[in-house]
Formats: C-alpha cells, structure tokens, sequence
C-alpha cells in the first residue's frame, strides 16, 4: 500500500506538468487547428532560462533566499517563453494560416530542431545541475513521502489552472478565444481581432510550458537542450488522450497519462526486481496514444465547442 500512494503521488505531480504542457496544445489546436511540435522546446527554453538566471542571482545576490531567487528565475523565464513563442507564432505559422495543414506541421518539427540546435548552441549540449532552492526535507504521508517541491509543483498547477479555466470562460479575452475557435471570420465581423487573440493564445500556453519546464528542473534537479523533447510528445498524448480542443479533456488527460506511467514504472520495477520500470516508462504513454487513436479517437471527453480555446 505504500508503494501504491507513493506512485500515485508521484503520478499526480508528473501529470500536473503534463497537463499544464498539454493546455498549451489544446489551445493553440482549439483556435487554429495547429500541433504546435514547437511546444516542448519553449519548455525547454523557460527551464534554461531560468537555470541561467539562477546562477547569475547565486553569483550577484548569494545571500538570497532560495524562494526568491526561484520566483524571480520563473517570471523571467515566463517573459523569454512568452516572446519566443509569440515571434514564433509570427515568423513561421502565421505566414502559413491558410495554407494545407502539412506546411504548417512540417515547419512546426523543423522549428522544434531548431529551437534544438540553437540551445545547444547558447547552453552547450551537457547536462546541467539546477540548484534545489526549497527545502528537500521531505514529508510523510500514509508511509509515502513528498518533498515541499512536489508540494508546491502541485498547488501551481492547481492555482494555474483555475486561473485559465476563468480566463476562458468569463473574460472578455476568453469569449473572443471562443468566438475565434468557432469562426474566426465570423468573430472578425463581431469585432474580434482574430490575429490578437491567436497570439495571445500562444503567449498563454507558453507561459505554461515555462512554468512546466521550471517545475521539472525543479523537481529533477537538471537541465539540457534535448529536455523538452518528451514531454512535449507525451503531453501531446495526453492532449488527444483527454480529446484535444478541449481544456477539462487536456488536464484529465495530463493526470491520468501521470497515474498510468508512474504506476505502470513503479510496478514493473518491482516485479522485475528493479532491473526495469524507469527504463520502460516512456513506453506507456505511447500505448496509450495508440490505444485511444484506436478506440476513441476523438478521446476521453470529446471535443465540446464550449470549452474550445
């Protein structure tokens, strides 16, 4: 039993980020119809960001608490995400709106190699030691444990996403997202400025990713340039997992995708002795994509036109 609490633990706190990359994915799909393969890679750059502004704070300020240097590190990070992803959104897709929905997903991979190549050019291709800045005392909970990390990965994402789900739906940022989604030609006339709200959208969901990206280094206590590349894909998965266009679809998604690969981990290793299970985790999401595609390829809640961002 206390193997099973502390894998859905661990589950929830991997699926709280998961859910938050994933929003990012929904939103930007529920406007325009868009994979944005980018995504993991904003990730990336809001946790490098932030590890850079870290140790520019531990160098100038060393007497500063570690909360602090954290908070200040993640808006930072959230600023950098935001403007790459909105010169994205700009530069490499809006040229594309009108044209087949190939163009727009082939550039989407090559800007995800190229977001690549120039991290590895900016923070060099090792891996990187993100400083724990909390506590790492951990707490006891029914025979498992949680750290105060873990404990405030989830309260963000919780407070997060309580945030977005009242800007969408009673904002008048969040009707024009909803009018657009549904005929941005239509909201124009309404007087919508469809271009507006669509780089607001991907503003929105890379602040998102930063967030994410900060929570997993963090968490893991590392960073490098090839680490958005997974869970970007796999909250992708959990996207469609939920049923993509759709916010409730993308978090229920996040979450479970977390539960099913930490437990599915978790439980192998034991049976296998500890021989496996880490190794084997990345397996699970795609199962589940393919599972899903398979069964109920509109995924677990639909696609609801209300909830559409």
């Amino acid at each position: 039993m206390d193997i099973f609490l502390q894998q859905i633990i661990n589950g929830l706190v991997l699926g709280s980020v998961y859910a938050l990359v994933a929003l990012g994915y929904t939103m930007v799909y529920g406007i325009i119809g868009l994979i944005n393969f980018a995504h993991g890679e904003v990730l990336m750059v809001g946790a490098l960001t932030s590890w850079s502004v870290i140790g520019m704070m531990q160098a100038g300020m060393p007497g500063a608490p570690g909360w602090l240097m954290l908070l200040i590190s993640l808006l930072i990070a959230c600023v950098v995400a935001g403007a790459l992803n909105f010169t994205i959104e700009k530069l490499a897709y809006k040229p594309l709106r009108n044209s087949p929905r190939l163009a727009p997903l082939i550039t989407a991979i090559g800007m995800s190699l190229l977001l690549q190549t120039l991290a590895m050019i900016i923070w060099k291709p090792n891996y990187k030691p993100f400083p724990f800045l909390l506590p790492t005392v951990p707490f006891e909970v029914g025979g498992a444990v949680i750290t105060l990390t873990q404990i405030i990965i989830l309260a963000t994402t919780v407070l997060t996403l309580a945030v977005l789900m009242w800007l969408v739906n009673y904002t008048r940022l969040g009707r024009a997202m909803r009018a657009t989604a549904e005929n941005p030609r239509v909201a124009a006339l309404m007087g919508v400025k469809p271009d507006v709200v669509i780089s607001a959208t991907f503003v929105i969901g890379a602040v998102l990713a930063a967030v994410a990206g900060v929570m997993l280094a963090a968490n893991y206590g590392t960073v490098q340039h090839t680490m958005g590349f997974l869970p970007g894909l796999k909250a992708f998965t959990a996207a469609v997992f939920g049923g993509i266009g759709n916010l409730a679809g993308a978090v229920v998604g996040g979450v479970l995708l977390g539960l099913i690969e930490s437990l599915g981990a978790g439980y192998i290793g034991i049976l296998t002795g500890g021989v496996l299970g880490s190794h084997y985790s990345d397996i699970f999401a795609f199962i589940v994509l393919i599972v899903v595609l398979t069964l109920r390829p509109s995924g677990l809640l639909g696609e609801r036109v209300a909830d559409r961002a």
